[in-house]
C-alpha cells in the first residue's frame, strides 16, 4: 500500500540524574562530594533511506522513544548516555511540528535530521561546592529528552512530473523512455501510486521522470485519486502535460488540456507556472484536422508541442531531447527550508504545572512545557528574553517563586539556565 503521509510521536531519551555521594575512605577525613553526573539521553534521529519508497510502516507504529541516560553514582562515575533512535525514512519526506505545521526538516539529501534532542545529564552534588557550602547534599537531575508530535509528508523527488487525464497514455510513455514499469492497461486509473523512472541520455546525463497517477475534473477539490497526488508535483522542476489528440474517448483534447491546467491552478498558483510542454499522443488515432486544430491551439499559448505515439516510441526521443534542454535552463528540484516553531505552540498547549524547590539558598524551577520554550529562546536577544519573562509571570511561577521567599540576588534554577533574581 502506498502511503505518503502519517503521524508519529517522538520522545528523546531523559538525561540522567546527577548523584548525590561524599567520599568516605579510611585516613581521609572530609573528603568532600563526589557524585557523578547523569549521563545524556538519546536523541531522535531521520534518515533518508532510498531503499524505502512509502511511509507504509508508520501505519503500525506510532511512538519512537530513545534511551533514557543513566544516573550518576558516587567515585565520579558519571552515568552512560542513552543510545539515539534512528528512523529512517523515504528520500524526500517532510518531517512537520503537527500543531504548528512548521516545517521541521526535508529529508532530500544525505545529512541526518536531529528531530528530538535528548535531556542532558544532571551535574553531581560536587558541581554545588562553594567554599560557604562545602558538602552540598543535592544534585541536579536531569532534563527531559524533547517530545514532538510530528507529521511525515512524502513528496516525491522527480525533474519532471507527467499530468493528465486517465488512459491518455502516460504510463505508457514512462515505460518506453525509461526502466520504470508501471502498470499499463486500457481502463482508468491503472496508476494508484506515483511511479518514477530514470531517463537516461547519455553516459553521464539522466533525469527522474514521474506518472502521476490520473487527474480529472474537480480533483484540487477531491474528485477521483488526482487531489491525493497533486502535492508531489511540487517538487517537479517542469511537467509534461499529455494528452489524448484524437479524443478517443469523446473527450476534446482542448478541454482536456484546460480542465488539467485549471486545476494545477486551483489547488496552486505556484504550480501553474511551472514550465510545461505538451505531449499530443495517440496521433495515429487522429484525423489531420484534429492534429492541426490541437498544435496551433498549443503554440498560440507560446508552449512547445510534440507529436507521439507512445506504444510504438515514435516522437518520444525527441520529446525527452527537448525535456533535457529545458532542464539545462532550470534550477535544481526544491528543497523546502526548515521554519521556526512559533513559541506560541507550546504556550497555548501547556500544561502549567510546575514545581518549586529551594535546596542551600537555590530555587529550582521544574516544568517540562517550560523546557521547551527555554530551549528556543535566545536570551541574548532583547524581546525573546521579555517573551520568555512574560511566560514565568502569566504561569504563576514568579508568584511562587515569592511565595517561598525568594530575594533580590538570589539564585533561580530552571534546567539548563541560572540566573539572580531581580524583582
Amino acid at each position: 500500500m502506498f502511503v505518503d503521509v502519517a503521524k508519529i510521536k517522538i520522545k528523546a531519551g531523559n538525561g540522567g540524574n546527577g548523584a548525590v555521594a561524599f567520599r568516605r575512605e579510611k585516613y581521609i577525613a572530609s573528603g568532600g562530594p563526589d557524585g557523578g553526573d547523569g549521563g545524556k539521553g538519546g536523541n531522535i534521529i531521520f534518515q533518508a533511506d532510498d531503499n524505502l519508497s512509502t511511509l507504509s510502516d508508520f501505519r503500525y507504529k506510532r511512538k519512537y522513544v530513545a534511551e533514557n541516560g543513566q544516573g550518576g553514582s558516587g567515585s565520579h562515575k558519571n552515568g552512560r548516555d542513552g543510545a539515539s533512535l534512528v528512523i529512517k525514512v523515504p528520500r524526500g519526506t517532510l518531517i512537520k511540528e503537527a500543531e504548528s505545521g512548521a516545517v521541521m526538516a526535508d529529508m532530500s539529501d544525505n545529512d541526518t535530521f536531529i528531530a528530538a534532542k535528548g535531556g542532558r545529564g544532571g551535574w553531581g552534588n560536587p558541581h554545588f561546592a562553594t567554599p560557604t557550602r562545602q558538602t552540598p547534599r543535592f544534585a541536579k537531575d536531569g532534563t527531559p529528552g524533547e517530545e514532538w508530535e510530528v507529521v511525515l509528508e512524502l513528496k516525491l523527488l522527480a525533474d519532471v512530473g507527467l499530468i493528465g487525464f486517465p488512459n491518455v497514455g502516460k504510463s505508457t510513455l514512462v515505460s518506453v523512455v525509461s526502466e520504470a514499469k508501471p502498470i499499463i492497461a486500457d481502463y482508468h486509473f491503472t496508476t494508484l501510486v506515483p511511479v518514477p523512472g530514470v531517463v537516461r541520455m547519455g553516459p553521464e546525463s539522466s533525469f527522474v521522470i514521474a506518472d502521476i497517477p490520473g487527474l480529472i475534473e474537480g480533483a484540487s477539490e477531491g474528485v477521483g485519486l488526482g487531489h491525493e497526488f497533486l502535492k508531489h508535483i511540487e517538487r517537479c522542476r517542469m511537467l509534461i502535460h499529455v494528452v489524448d489528440v484524437a479524443g478517443s474517448e469523446g473527450r476534446d483534447p482542448i478541454e482536456d488540456f484546460e480542465k488539467i491546467n485549471s486545476e494545477l491552478k486551483n489547488f496552486s498558483e505556484e504550480l501553474s507556472e511551472y514550465p510545461q510542454i505538451v505531449a499530443g499522443n495517440k496521433v495515429d488515432l487522429a484525423s489531420d484536422e484534429q492534429l492541426d486544430r490541437f498544435e496551433k491551439y498549443i503554440r498560440s499559448k507560446g508552449l512547445e508541442y510534440y507529436p507521439i505515439i507512445a506504444p510504438i516510441a515514435e516522437g518520444t526521443q525527441v520529446l525527452m531531447n527537448a525535456t533535457a534542454a529545458m532542464l539545462a535552463s532550470l534550477p535544481p528540484i526544491k528543497k523546502y527550508a526548515s521554519e521556526e516553531i512559533p513559541l506560541e505552540t507550546f504556550v497555548k498547549k501547556q500544561n502549567t504545572g510546575f514545581t518549586v524547590s529551594v535546596e542551600d539558598g537555590i530555587y529550582f524551577v521544574e516544568a517540562e512545557w517550560l523546557l521547551k520554550i527555554l530551549r528556543r529562546t535566545d536570551l541574548d536577544d532583547y524581546e525573546s528574553l521579555q517573551y520568555f519573562q512574560n511566560v514565568l509571570q502569566t504561569s504563576g511561577i514568579i508568584d511562587a517563586l515569592k511565595e517561598k521567599g525568594i530575594h533580590e540576588g538570589d539564585t533561580v534554577s530552571i534546567y539548563d539556565l541560572e540566573f539572580d533574581y531581580v524583582s
